[in-house]
């Protein structure tokens, strides 16, 4: 599978999130940490 379609297909995980889809301004600590937490969140959702 071609790399730039595994990228976009993981963003569109990440959209998913409400609160990644809005643009706040926000420390980049705090996005990074709402970002793993989405990606738990799918993991999760997958394992189940």
């Amino acid at each position: 599978m071609c790399w730039r379609w595994v990228v976009e297909r993981t963003f569109g995980w990440l959209s998913l999130n409400r609160r990644l889809s809005r643009d706040d301004k926000q420390l980049e600590a705090t996005t990074e940490a709402w970002v793993y937490l989405g990606m738990l969140r799918l993991m999760l959702r997958r394992l189940a």
